[in-house]
């Protein structure tokens, strides 16, 4: 079972927050938001609890399509996949071609996206890729966040990393 979910808009500009430093960084008052956005598809598998992201530059179905593609080279049998009503998810190319190969789409109901387990991830995500950073370009903001994707899928037993239930577990 997997959890997919799209995180963004991702854009080039200083980030406010917190650090340990003594002295606080600096973020520049004035910056032209003249790179235009990008956004992160994401999933998380469930039973192995590692998450995969794809920054991309658009979110539609093509993009998508892309995803669903890579997941399918991963996996064996029949995937179940837990995603929102987002309109590119239901689009005819998608719906038919995951059909095609064993994938099922499990819609969550509109207005209910907190029951994606992957959306609790991009909180974790924001705070330790994107919070207190002032990037150049999109290819130094898609690097930090496949760093942390790294760091958290070799990690991911941290209790910074396990959702709330499987603490008490961990402790």
């Amino acid at each position: 079972m997997l959890c997919l979910d799209e995180f963004g808009p991702l854009e080039i500009r200083p980030q406010l927050g917190e650090n340990w430093a003594l002295k606080p960084d600096l973020v520049p008052a004035t910056y032209t938001r003249d790179k235009g956005v990008r956004h992160l598809i994401a999933f998380l598998d469930i039973s192995s609890n590692r998450l995969y992201g794809h920054v991309k530059k658009r979110k539609r179905w093509n993009e998508l399509l892309h995803v669903l593609k890579y997941m399918r080279s991963l996996y064996k049998g029949k995937l179940y996949v837990i995603l929102d009503n987002f309109s590119p998810h239901l689009k005819e190319e998608v719906t038919s071609w995951c059909e095609k190969n064993d994938i099922e789409l499990v819609f969550l109901p509109t207005n209910a996206s907190w029951l994606n387990r992957i959306e609790c991830h991009f909180a974790a995500l924001r705070k330790f890729a994107i919070r207190n950073s002032n990037y150049t370009s999109h290819a130094e903001l898609a690097t930090a966040i496949r760093h942390y994707i790294l760091w958290r899928n070799k990690n991911h037993k941290h209790k910074m990393v396990l959702p709330i239930e499987n603490r008490v577990n961990f402790l």
